[in-house]
């Protein structure tokens, strides 16, 4: 445990949900752990016990990439954690793969004639998801690439590899559900009885949305508020001038106001106590990152790709690269549109971004 883990409570200690199973953290809150293939090696999905119109049942919120083993592992939960009920519906925080991938399969294996097993997401992550389903945007593909080379990355190697991912997102989020129910900030949605409030969330994907139910006072979080990490936070060619961090701090401070002991619900890492030293925490991280993006470009013009080794200090690969790239033109972005930095394009294409005198 690191020194900053230290100031956060973990109430279910190291204990996780096996594969296929659940736990229950909240009174009709169970919780999921599946695996995934990358370094950031699994995601959480949770199970709200439900009743909509008038069957009983359970609400899904995230699904997990569309895999095999995912498949494998639901069918497993289907199985033996359901209490012989359906599942009524799926919410989805944001439109990454890790969140959305299986949507399409959860609502299909448990649509009727009768009633449908409706997708629930914010509209806007819906549509970047059709988008995303549609082209190559930020995912991988030649855009991608021109991009990235625009903000100094210059591996041939690295940029070939980007180009070929130009079918990322299709690989894991292969089909939409074709029709959706809106999530809205402010909005409250009645699971099982209970009030949960949305709250939606910029800078990380396009109009996350967490819930927060104040009769338990916990908060399904997804990937805005995690506990050992920081979210990733970048800017990719679709939005090229995007100020994705300062919309992320601004977001997280709308979590301020809840209860000093709500019991926070991660997309990653488990759930913990400590809210608001999370909130200190990551404001604290961002601060302390761009100063040495100020400092760095103080010295000399410096491109995103130069700050790489600045803002991380452990060897990437190619996955990493990417969204560390869109990390590392988030941070120059946010001193940019501060006015603390200037950008000029040089001779060769690339942005470099300088200290204003």
């Amino acid at each position: 445990m690191n020194l900053l883990e230290r100031e956060l409570q973990y109430p279910l200690d190291d204990t996780l949900p096996a594969p296929g199973a659940t736990i229950e953290v909240a009174p009709g809150v169970r919780w999921i752990r599946m695996a995934l293939p990358f370094a950031l090696d699994h995601i959480n999905l949770w199970l709200l016990r439900d009743r909509l119109d008038g069957r009983e049942g359970w609400t899904v919120v995230d699904c997990c990439i569309s895999r095999d083993e995912a498949k494998a592992q639901w069918e497993q939960v289907f199985a033996n954690e359901l209490q012989g009920l359906p599942i009524l519906r799926v919410i989805v925080t944001h439109m990454h793969p890790d969140h959305l991938g299986l949507a399409h399969w959860l609502c299909e294996r448990w649509s009727t004639p009768e009633r449908e097993c409706r997708l629930w997401i914010s509209a806007t992550d819906y549509n970047a998801a059709r988008l995303a389903s549609q082209s190559t945007t930020a995912f991988g593909g030649e855009g991608s690439a021109a991009f990235f080379a625009s903000h100094g990355l210059a591996d041939p190697e690295s940029l070939e590899k980007i180009r070929g991912r130009a079918n990322y997102y299709t690989g894991l989020v292969p089909a939409l559900p074709p029709r959706f129910r809106r999530l809205r900030d402010g909005e409250s949605i009645a699971i099982g009885g209970r009030n949960w409030r949305c709250i939606s969330g910029y800078g990380h994907a396009p109009e996350h949305i967490a819930l927060y139910c104040d009769e338990l006072r916990v908060l399904v979080s997804g990937d805005m508020m995690l506990p050992r990490i920081s979210t990733n936070v970048s800017v990719y060619e679709v939005e090229p001038e995007a100020d994705s961090l300062a919309l992320f701090l601004e977001s997280i401070d709308k979590f301020a106001p809840l209860p000093q002991d709500t019991l926070v619900l991660p997309s990653h890492g488990k759930p913990f106590r400590g809210l608001h030293a999370r909130i200190r925490q990551l404001h604290e991280h961002h601060r302390d990152r761009l100063a040495e993006v100020m400092e760095a470009c103080g010295e000399k013009p410096c491109s995103a790709a130069e700050m790489l080794p600045v803002l991380f200090k452990r060897k990437l690969d190619l996955h990493q690269t990417t969204f560390a790239m869109g990390e590392s033109i988030a941070h120059l972005h946010a001193l940019w549109h501060a006015g603390k930095l200037k950008r000029v394009r040089d001779a060769g294409g690339v942005w470099r971004f300088s200290a204003v005198s």
